[in-house]
């Protein structure tokens, strides 16, 4: 059984010794290098919590493919940006620009989380409210009434 075992380790080292490092994609390794790096710094338009580097989708493919294209024809890694921005808008950068246009995507987060805080606590102070106030019957109630007619009443 030990030898068995043995055999079975040997194998696999010897399988991961022969195995070779994956070729890029591109013909060209420096391409594919600045593609990684600006992709990256993109979003996935479908995926939208992936980078467009990590993405498998059909159109993350086609944008690469496209992104390839424009570094082929000389174009600067700020040209492409701006050539993708504007053609799907800020969203497709993970950090947009902070201007009027992006406040809402740059501040909404904050006024959401003031806002829950806020309706928080005045949830927690009415509950406190409602439990500390005591409740009288009719009797009790009555009787306090009269204890306060009394003490308003001119002697």
């Amino acid at each position: 059984m030990r030898l068995l075992i043995a055999l079975f380790l040997a194998l696999q080292c010897a399988i991961g010794a022969h195995a070779k490092e994956a070729a890029p994609l591109a013909e060209d390794p420096v391409v594919e290098q600045r593609l990684l790096i600006i992709a990256e710094e993109l979003r996935c338009l479908v995926c939208q919590n992936e980078s467009l580097a990590g993405s498998r989708a059909d159109l993350a493919m086609d944008l690469r493919r496209e992104v390839r294209t424009l570094i082929k024809d000389g174009k600067t890694d700020a040209e492409i940006k701006e050539f993708l921005v504007n053609r799907y808008g800020d969203f497709v950068l993970y950090r947009p620009p902070v201007k009027p246009t992006t406040w809402l995507l740059w501040f909404g987060p904050l006024l959401l989380l003031i806002g829950a805080i806020w309706l928080l606590i005045s949830a927690i102070k009415r509950s406190q409210s409602q439990k500390n106030a005591p409740v009288l019957d009719t009797a009790q109630r009555a009787k306090a009434q009269a204890l306060l007619q009394e003490t308003d009443s001119p002697k």
